[in-house]
């Protein structure tokens, strides 16, 4: 790992500071936080690199990574990883043999062709990598080496890369890396590869005083905005770059009061929940108060024990809801009784 991630990881992030980025700040901010440990260190030195640089062994069958993928994936990614209901798909066609011969995916070269994973990808170790450190969704760094593989190789097979019977290895996966439709796609032939690189465009736009185009021409979904949390609340006070606001305004600008019935948000955030279920507004899944509503009254317990733990769809919409498997039974019976507090 490079110094200044170490640099990062110190918990300070003050310490060593370049002087060419050298600020003003008090005596007493320099001296805060302490090295990594060796164990920290290691427990975020986990990439692997385009040449399989940092790949642990380990192996997984298509067959193993179909029911991971059932259990896991499919509520947000559909069966085949071909839903675009929340995320864009992963596998959909668009992809023929001649691509997979040549390493470029032609029908990228049509802007009305629903672009997928597997059409832009061009390095097998970018979706390992993804899947090991991000997903799932709302458990990421759950999953073990071996299922990593496996759900790799599945995807592979859904995207007719390997057979069924096809297994997934630290030992073979150079030579599927032959085999990715697009992976000649990517270039390092320009000036943004090296930091001294000259640019490989040159316009003529204006560069001093000049008139500023204010329109929004991309944006987060609502439903993606608050999905890891309010990143305002992540960031350091001090510094060049504060976290953007992603939390709904409304949340943050309510009086802080004694309330009998407040969300365990400890417990909402450490599990996911608050990725796909707002306090007052639905995002994927709907609002926390709407569950409140529905179930006011019932002796709903047991029944919503069973849908947290289990997962289960078509009571509010088509979206399911992935298995909360990970949920200790404390933790269960703290988030059913608060969704059924004053009922």
């Amino acid at each position: 790992m490079c110094n200044w991630a170490r640099w990062l990881l110190a918990f300070g992030l003050m310490v060593q500071m370049p002087s060419a980025f050298a600020v003003d700040y008090p005596a007493e901010l320099w001296q805060l936080g302490r090295e990594a440990t060796s164990e920290e260190v290691a427990a975020w030195d986990i990439d692997v690199r385009p040449d399989f640089a940092g790949l642990p062994p380990g192996s997984g069958s298509v067959e193993e990574g179909e029911i991971l993928w059932l259990d896991k994936c499919s509520v947000c990614h559909g069966d085949f990883g071909d839903s675009n209901e929340v995320f864009s798909p992963i596998v959909l066609g668009n992809v023929t043999d001649e691509d997979i011969s040549s390493g470029r995916v032609a029908a990228l070269t049509d802007p009305a062709v629903v672009r997928t994973t597997l059409m832009k990808v061009a390095t097998l170790s970018t979706l390992w990598d993804y899947i090991n450190r991000a997903m799932p969704w709302n458990a990421p760094k759950s999953l073990q080496v071996d299922e990593v593989y496996a759900l790799v190789a599945y995807l592979l097979q859904l995207g007719y890369i390997v057979d069924y019977d096809f297994v997934l290895s630290d030992a073979n996966i150079a030579e599927i890396q032959d085999l990715m439709p697009n992976r000649n796609g990517m270039t390092t032939e320009h000036g943004l590869w090296s930091v001294g690189g000259a640019p490989d465009v040159v316009g003529s736009a204006c560069t001093e005083n000049c008139e500023v185009d204010v329109t929004v021409t991309s944006y987060l979904p609502d439903y993606a905005m608050n999905a890891h949390g309010n990143l305002k609340d992540q960031v350091r006070d001090y510094g060049p770059f504060p976290g953007i606001q992603t939390a709904p305004v409304e949340d943050i600008a309510a009086p802080q009061h004694k309330n009998d019935n407040a969300a365990p948000e400890a417990a909402l955030a450490a599990n996911g929940c608050s990725g796909c279920h707002g306090l007052d507004r639905a995002l994927v899944g709907p609002a926390f108060t709407a569950i409140k509503e529905r179930y006011q009254g019932q002796d709903a317990a047991a029944y919503l024990a069973d849908k947290i733990r289990n997962g289960g769809s078509g009571v509010w919409g088509s979206m399911a809801m992935p298995p909360m498997s990970q949920l200790d039974g404390e933790t269960l019976e703290e988030l059913v009784s608060w969704l059924l507090e004053n009922n």
